[in-house]
């Protein structure tokens, strides 16, 4: 059996500014709407992304801000960065990774496609 993981939740403070942000960087916006003024959800997926990320008003209890371990992986990670940098987001180089922060806080990794070594000081190790 085949197991997708299809949608992260990112929890935001200003939800137009986090639509505008990942919209800025090319990413489809697949769904914006509200119930009401306690709940509206966004879904932005990445270019050749099958998994997407929602946030909004009342989506999550999570603070805005706290989403940590996300990782956009790339082929190339030079062109991943250049591309990134080129659309507005702010990058800061990793050994092999690159990293950005959206206007709210919530930090995300780009790596080169492929296995990830195991780290001795990671926070989280693989259960296997």
């Amino acid at each position: 059996m085949d197991f997708r993981l299809e949608v992260v939740v990112i929890p935001v403070s200003d939800v137009d500014r986090a639509k505008e942000f990942y919209q800025g960087l090319g990413w489809r916006l697949d769904a914006d709407f509200a119930t009401g003024p306690d709940f509206r959800v966004v879904q932005l997926t990445p270019p050749g992304s099958a998994c997407a990320v929602i946030f909004g008003t009342g989506v999550t209890a999570a603070a805005p801000g706290s989403a940590e371990g996300l990782q956009l992986v790339a082929s190339d990670i030079d062109a991943a960065r250049a591309e990134l940098a080129s659309h507005g987001a702010e990058v800061m180089p990793v050994p092999k990774m690159t990293a950005q922060a959206d206007p709210g806080g919530v930090s995300c990794t780009t790596r080169k496609s492929g296995p990830v070594a195991k780290s001795a000081s990671s926070r989280h190790p693989s259960p296997w």
